[in-house]
């Protein structure tokens, strides 16, 4: 590379970074996250459907059990969700500031 071909790159212009800022990137993946969690929750809501009943010969899983589950599995995602909405929220609080200062 001469240095006339240097000097015309930086005339140009840097160009713009491929990379988001860590923290973007952050609040990014959080949102996909935050937006697949239905779908969790609907596949785990499902899933005692495909287990046996109790009255099968193979000695499923009883009534109770089952029940449990579903509510450990709501209790859960709603815990979840609350983790999200406090994350976000404080992801939220950092960008009010910068964009107050810029």
């Amino acid at each position: 590379m001469t240095s006339s071909e240097g000097q015309d790159r930086t005339s140009r212009g840097a160009r713009p970074s491929l990379f988001l800022e860590r923290q973007s990137y952050r609040r990014r993946r959080l949102a996909d996250s935050a937006r697949l969690l239905p779908f969790l929750g609907g596949a785990l809501l499902v899933l005692p459907l495909l287990w046996p009943d109790a009255e099968s010969e193979s000695g499923g899983v009883p009534l109770s059990s089952a029940i449990f589950y579903i509510f450990a599995c709501w209790i859960g995602l709603i815990l979840i969700s609350l983790f999200f909405g406090f994350v976000a929220r404080r992801s939220g609080v950092d960008d009010s500031h910068g964009s107050d200062a810029g």
